[in-house]
């Protein structure tokens, strides 16, 4: 029974990394979007440029993107060494 127990725990564990390693990379292609996008739109500096807000929104997502893939590959690596 212990056993078992063990092998479920740490495939949660390797899901939450894969989880969190999904998340960096799609933090970076967000952060690539947006810098692409704002290079494109930094023509017309002001706040009614659609395109410019646009890609500020993606460089900020990219941001916390990532700081929820680094918290829940934290809140995973603390889980697997209480165990």
């Amino acid at each position: 029974m212990t056993t078992k127990t063990i092998a479920i725990q740490q495939e949660a564990v390797k899901d939450g990394n894969r989880l969190a390693s999904v998340m960096t990379v799609v933090a970076w292609i967000a952060l690539c979007i947006g810098l692409v996008t704002c290079l494109f739109e930094v023509s017309d500096f002001s706040d009614r440029n659609l395109g410019l807000m646009v890609g500020i929104g993606f460089l900020v997502g990219s941001v916390q993107i990532y700081m929820i893939g680094a918290a829940i590959r934290l809140f995973h690596t603390g889980k697997a060494k209480q165990q």
